[in-house]
């Protein structure tokens, strides 16, 4: 038996009891916190936040700082929870501070405890009021630190090999980004030379096809289940190269007033926070009609979709839209803009060769089912589930 089956069996054999996180964690929030607006990007004190980002910024602030180390922090509307053992400044208004609410409860084991849970999202809505109610594993002290040091170990263990698996990913990125601006032409001059040299068509996107923007939709209109839809700001997070299948869907009635893509269209992102962001594209390859976000416009055209798709993530179309692009907090960038832009195209056999070259690459860099991404998620999955064995046991009967 091990070290934490021999401490189970001895202090409690009958089982564990479980409480409610509200039961466990008191209020350990600093006098005073640090709003957006004075966040600074050097400074004498780190601020955490709830934000997704370990460290959101840096402050010189010392009235917000917690008065007890360590403590746990959770976002109370994004639900992100983080661990602190040393001095720092507690950022926005969503961010909570705890500490145990004595001496037999160790803090990084509820930090641990409370990573575990599966927290439904509320929107933008406050947490806290929900989740203090959900009832945690609390063994006797002892046991806590067992299983505490067991998860420092097996985490410092997982993040080395993931922080190996990550830099391999990201050498396999820039080896992608290179073999593609190869295949197109790393620049202006280059992709005309290579086009007039091989007999290759070179027009505007404008003739090429038409563009068609989309209907106005909000997140708050986005359902489970309807008629699906592509929102812009999906194209950054969700989407690759192609799809067939979207993540969110709209209320049929909606739905009848939007513009859709059809199979075989590329919808173009229009704005997004800078201007190598905007122009990207993805191929629609679903059978059934997607409807558009108003911050994307949708590119019908009669070759092959992916070959665009890829086209719009090379250096020398980012460019070539470069000068078209309105910068703002939110940058755009116009139809007629998009439309400036040359386009090699080749025959379709030669089409197909250099979609069949970067979806290999692309799906070795990006595929969560296949290659790195697979192995990273599969080591964060492995994490997961015995982190959840070891935070798992018989409740003590009341």
């Amino acid at each position: 038996m091990s070290k934490l089956d021999d401490l189970i069996a001895d202090l409690c054999p009958d089982g564990v009891e479980y409480v409610s996180l509200g039961e466990v964690l008191k209020n350990n929030n600093a006098s005073d916190s640090v709003s957006k607006k004075d966040y600074k990007e050097v400074g004498e004190i780190p601020i955490i936040d709830q934000s997704q980002a370990y460290i959101a910024a840096y402050t010189d602030k010392e009235s917000a700082i917690p008065p007890i180390f360590p403590c746990i922090i959770f976002g109370d509307h994004t639900r992100v929870v983080k661990y602190a053992d040393q001095n720092f400044a507690q950022g926005d208004s969503g961010t909570k501070i705890f500490i145990p609410v004595s001496e037999n409860v160790n803090a990084k084991f509820i930090y641990y405890t409370f990573c575990n849970l599966s927290i439904p999202s509320r929107g933008y809505n406050r947490h806290w009021s929900i989740v203090k109610d959900i009832k945690v594993p609390l063994p006797p002290l002892p046991a806590q630190q067992e299983i505490v040091r067991i998860l420092d170990k097996f985490t410092e263990l997982e993040a080395e090999l993931e922080a190996e698996l990550e830099a391999e990913l990201v050498a396999r990125t820039k080896q992608y980004e290179y073999y593609r601006d190869e295949l197109f032409g790393k620049d202006y001059d280059e992709m005309l030379k290579r086009c007039f040299q091989n007999n290759v068509k070179i027009i505007t996107l404008e003739k090429l096809g038409k563009f068609t923007r989309g209907k106005r939709f909000v997140r708050d209109d986005i359902r489970e289940e309807g008629t699906p839809c592509i929102h812009y700001g999906d194209l950054y997070t969700y989407y690759g190269i192609s799809a067939e299948k979207t993540k969110c869907f709209l209320d049929k009635e909606l739905s009848k007033k939007m513009r859709f893509a059809h199979k075989g269209d590329v919808v173009i992102v229009q704005a997004g926070e800078n201007d190598m962001d905007i122009g990207i594209g993805v191929a629609w390859m679903g059978n059934e009609d997607v409807a558009i976000h108003d911050a994307c416009y949708i590119f019908t055209h009669n070759i092959n979709s992916k070959y665009i798709s890829h086209y719009l993530r090379t250096n020398i179309y980012h460019l070539q839209i470069k000068k078209y692009v309105s910068i703002g907090k939110i940058c755009s960038i116009s139809a007629q803009g998009i439309g400036k832009t040359l386009i090699p195209i080749p025959p379709l056999a030669e089409q197909e060769r250099i979609v069949a070259i970067l979806d290999r690459f692309d799906a070795l860099v990006n595929d969560i089912t296949i290659g790195l991404p697979a192995e990273i998620e599969a080591r964060r999955k492995q994490y997961e589930y015995y982190r959840d064995k070891l935070l798992t046991f018989k409740e003590k009967a009341s």
